[in-house]
């Protein structure tokens, strides 16, 4: 990694965090990058330069992310070399696209309280869980709306 892109260290430190939740090494790598990526963008090689890795393993977590909604590319006219750069609205966006994982947790923590009616604290734990995902899978999209409107307010 090179000193003259601004936030790596802070970039690092988050796509750790992103991969300690479950996503993917490379492409977490990427898209933290990416948040503090230039006004006109990163090309891949930029971005290889940045992460310290082969333009290959770029190319792959671009691929992913782009396919993800998360990562556009930004085409110039004259440019040969295509940008990136994070989508906007990537995180509204990724968290609106993991609603229906919190609605089908619910449906099968249901399905376990239901399962083990005989153990009352068990099943109204599991109750519990059910009706707290419910609960963000209900007001996700409020508060996503609610956050847009301020961001709009504000310029």
């Amino acid at each position: 990694m090179t000193s003259e892109h601004p936030g790596v260290e802070a970039a690092e430190q988050a796509a750790a965090l992103l991969t300690a939740a479950g996503m993917a090494r490379m492409p977490a790598r990427v898209m933290m990058a990416l948040v503090g990526s230039p006004d006109e963008g990163y090309t891949a090689a930029d971005l290889a330069d940045r992460l310290g890795v082969s333009a290959a393993a770029v190319s792959g977590a671009v691929r992913y992310l782009t396919s993800m909604r998360l990562v556009q590319r930004l085409s110039r006219p004259g440019d040969r070399r295509d940008r990136y750069d994070l989508a906007d609205d990537a995180w509204a966006d990724v968290t609106l696209a993991n609603l229906p994982l919190y609605t089908r947790l619910a449906d099968l923590t249901d399905q376990i309280a239901d399962q083990n009616e005989t153990e009352p604290i068990s099943a109204r734990r599991a109750r519990d869980s059910s009706a707290f995902l419910r609960f963000l899978a209900a007001r996700m999209p409020e508060l996503v709306a609610e956050w847009q409107a301020d961001r709009d307010r504000a310029g």
